[in-house]
C-alpha cells in the first residue's frame, strides 16, 4: 500500500492539495515546531530508549485493539506508512513530552499559586427562555417552591440536551464562563437561583450547586506543563519564521 500511495500520489500532488486547502500555513508551523523541539532536545540531551517507544507503540496498538503483529503491520500499510515512519512519529512524541516537562515542570507550583482563581470550579445548572417575563416567571415560581429548577429547565429551557439534562451544565472553570456570568456566578451562594441575566442566547438563570477549591492535581499539573510548553513553542517558530524562509 505504501508503494502503491507512493506510485499514485506524487509529492508534489500532496503539497499543490496543501496550499489549495490552505493548509499550508499550518503544516509549515507544524514542520517549524518539530524542527524546535529537536534542537532543543538535542542542546539538553534528551534521548528516547527502545523501551521507550515500545512501550507507547503498545499503548496505541491496544487502544486501537491491535492485538496481532499482522494486524499492525496492515493497519500501517492502509495507513501508508512505514513501521519506522510509525516509530520516528512516536519518538516524537515521547520527545516533547520529556522536553516539556524538563522545562516546565519545576514552573507547575507557581503558576498554580498565580492562577489559582482559573482553576476553581463550580458545579452549575442553567436554565436560558426566550423571553424576559417567562424567565421572571420561573424565578419567582422557583423561589415561592412551586416548581423545582431542574423541573422549570426540562420543560422550558430553549436547548433541547439543557432540557434533558434538567439544566446541568457539569463542572466548569472561571475561564468556561463569559466574564460577567463567571462573576454572577462566583459571586453566588450555593442553592440561590441568579438572574434573570440577558446574552444573545436569551434571558438566564443560573443555580449554583457547589463550588469546588482548586486542587493541583496531576492531571492538572499536565495540563499546565502543555499550557506553558504550547507558549513556548510558539515562541520558538515565531522566532524560526523571522529567520527562516520557505
Amino acid at each position: 500500500m505504501v508503494n502503491q500511495l507512493g506510485t499514485f500520489v506524487t509529492n508534489d500532488e500532496i503539497v499543490g492539495f496543501i496550499k489549495e486547502q490552505l493548509q499550508y500555513k499550518k503544516f509549515c508551523h507544524k514542520i517549524l515546531s518539530q524542527r524546535a523541539i529537536f534542537q532543543a532536545v538535542q542542546e539538553r540531551e534528551i534521548t528516547v530508549t527502545s523501551d521507550e517507544i515500545q512501550a507507547e507503540a503498545d499503548r496505541q496498538r491496544l487502544a486501537i485493539r491491535l492485538e496481532k503483529a499482522s494486524d499492525t503491520l496492515a493497519w500501517l500499510a492502509d495507513q501508508g506508512i512505514s513501521p519506522d515512519d510509525w516509530e520516528a512519529g512516536i519518538q516524537q512524541k515521547i520527545l516533547a513530552k520529556k522536553l516539556a516537562e524538563t522545562l516546565f515542570a519545576s514552573e507547575v507550583e507557581k503558576y498554580f499559586a498565580q492562577n489559582r482563581l482559573d482553576y476553581e470550579q463550580v458545579l452549575l445548572y442553567q436554565i436560558i427562555v426566550p423571553y424576559e417575563r417567562l424567565a421572571r416567571e420561573l424565578f419567582y415560581q422557583i423561589e415561592e417552591e412551586e416548581i423545582s429548577f431542574y423541573h422549570a429547565a426540562h420543560l422550558y429551557d430553549i436547548e433541547k440536551k439543557r432540557r434533558e439534562l434538567c439544566g446541568y451544565e457539569g463542572k466548569l472553570n472561571r475561564r468556561h464562563l463569559k466574564a460577567d456570568i463567571a462573576a454572577l456566578v462566583f459571586g453566588a451562594t450555593p442553592g440561590e437561583i441568579i438572574g434573570p441575566h440577558q446574552t444573545d442566547l436569551g434571558y438566564h438563570l443560573f443555580k449554583v450547586e457547589e463550588f469546588i477549591p482548586a486542587e493541583l492535581t496531576e492531571e492538572r499539573s499536565q495540563e499546565i506543563i502543555q499550557k506553558l510548553f504550547q507558549e513556548w513553542l510558539v515562541s520558538e517558530v515565531n522566532y524560526l519564521l523571522h529567520n527562516t524562509h520557505y
